[in-house]
């Protein structure tokens, strides 16, 4: 986890199913291994760093009702 989200060197996007809306997580590109998500709400927030496998696998979850 990184405090202050602010602080990472990484471009932000957000789904494009989000359209205009502010409540969203955002994405930022660490590394080679690593994905960053924030609250977009709060940009200086803290933000959770995942390796790109155990994201995908968070992601998998979700889509298929599993958490």
């Amino acid at each position: 986890m990184v405090r202050d989200a602010s602080t990472l060197h990484v471009t932000w996007w957000k789904s494009s199913q989000s359209a205009a809306q502010s409540d969203c997580v955002e994405c930022g590109v660490v590394d080679a291994d690593s994905i960053a998500v924030r609250d977009s709400k709060v940009p200086s927030g803290p933000a959770l760093v995942f390796g790109r496998d155990a994201l995908a696998a968070m992601v998998d979850a979700v889509a298929g009702g599993l958490v």
